[in-house]
């Protein structure tokens, strides 16, 4: 089904800046890769730099579907505050996971440090502001407990944030550590440099079925060709509970805009251009681009077809608009492009990754939620190192039975 509603930002900007052919042939790997988006494309550069033999398939053309819908701020703060998931999970696997979250941001810095260009990174503080009275008391005990978790996290009051940052609201935190990128680039980056490796990458060929037979899997196309690969990726987003059997998240539809280039007079569109979102659920948030866009989104709501997403779209946008004169008023934007995307929401916030159980070659990438380019970061890392046969104690955080 269609992913994605109007017109996606970044595969505009960008243009098509690679073509990969559809499989015309039977494939043998070591690694199937399910999915050529972001997630995809970070699994396939950590799998081949670890010397695996890998195929990437896509039934779309690569990094066109929830990729060229992401706003893609990387945060490490979850959907899930960290005062609500201690009690979910226990203390320590919650504060593991914004950890890993925070570690995954300074890994694309380092991965992107390598790549042809800069794929839009920049390192950016992120400002959580209290959207009522109430959330303004939450952000305090959320303060002590990412301060106990040793997280680096600094509480603003009302009238501290109003004259630092312009925004008037009860109370925010304010974190360093964040960043900003450009998904569809990166995503196409990583895919080349795996193919430089011998990576083989197919869009427009979709897996329709696949057979397990003892310590291999034959995996059948559309294309009327087939792959055989002795381990299997599946990241797909929630197009994976073909592969699965069940549904893991609730899927939601999240709106979003991008304006015109907006004059700067000092640098930033507000101060330190950092990523900013706020406590309401389904929460609003922004960030800049390069060339001096905001790009704004939230309004999210259940999804029910792409049509009706479609639908919805023209009034979201509206919304979207009032809110950004709202939140930052000093600004006197214009629209220039509008979409609306899919995505999965899980009961915790936090990914799924790894094997439905122990010991399957079978193994899933799927980060849901608004940190979805953080979890692939880790998922790379994770499942890379368990093919490998390493031991990968962070997988029980992420793991699919919980």
């Amino acid at each position: 089904m269609d992913l994605r509603s109007g017109r996606a930002f970044w595969p505009l900007t960008n243009g098509l800046m690679h073509t990969y052919p559809p499989l015309s042939g039977d494939e043998r790997a070591d690694v199937l890769v399910i999915g050529a988006g972001i997630t995809g494309a970070l699994l396939a550069d950590s799998l081949s730099a670890a010397g695996l033999d890998v195929v990437v398939t896509d039934l779309r053309d690569a990094a066109f579907g929830s990729t060229s819908a992401s706003t893609a701020l990387l945060q490490y703060e979850i959907d899930t505050n960290l005062v609500d998931l201690i009690p979910m999970i226990g203390q320590a696997d919650a504060e593991r996971a914004y950890h890993l979250c925070r570690d995954a941001i300074d890994t694309v810095r380092d991965l992107i440090a390598e790549l042809p260009d800069d794929c839009g990174f920049r390192e950016r503080g992120s400002l959580y502001y209290a959207s009522n009275r109430r959330d303004a008391r939450m952000l305090a005990h959320e303060h002590a407990a990412r301060t106990r978790a040793g997280l680096n996290v600094e509480h603003l009051d009302g009238r501290s944030l109003k004259a630092r940052f312009g925004i008037t609201a009860p109370a925010a935190l304010f974190s360093p550590d964040g960043g900003e990128v450009d998904p569809y680039r990166l995503a196409q980056h990583l895919l080349q440099r795996a193919q430089l490796r011998g990576a083989r990458v197919y869009d427009r060929t979709e897996v329709t079925r696949l057979d397990e037979h003892g310590t291999e899997f034959t995996a059948h196309t559309d294309r009327h060709a087939k792959i055989q690969a002795r381990w299997v990726v599946v990241a797909t987003g929630y197009e994976a509970e073909k592969f699965l059997g069940k549904r893991l998240a609730q899927l939601k539809n999240s709106y979003a805009l991008a304006t015109e280039p907006i004059e700067q007079t000092d640098g930033e569109l507000w101060p330190t251009g950092c990523l900013i979102w706020e406590t309401a659920r389904p929460y609003l948030y922004a960030r800049t681009t390069q060339d001096g866009r905001v790009v704004i989104g939230g309004e999210d709501d259940n999804h029910h077809n792409p049509a009706r997403r479609e639908r919805a779209l023209p009034g979201k946008q509206k919304r979207l608009e009032r809110k950004l004169g709202k939140l930052l008023p000093h600004l006197h934007p214009e629209t220039a492009f509008a979409w609306a995307g899919t995505f999965g929401e899980t009961k915790d916030g936090l990914a799924y990754i790894g094997p439905r159980q122990t010991g399957d070659r079978l193994l899933f990438a799927l980060g849901y939620g608004g940190n979805g380019i953080t979890y692939s970061v880790q998922a790379a890392r994770l499942l890379t190192g368990l093919i490998q046969g390493e031991e990968a104690g962070d997988l029980r955080i992420f793991r699919l039975d919980r």
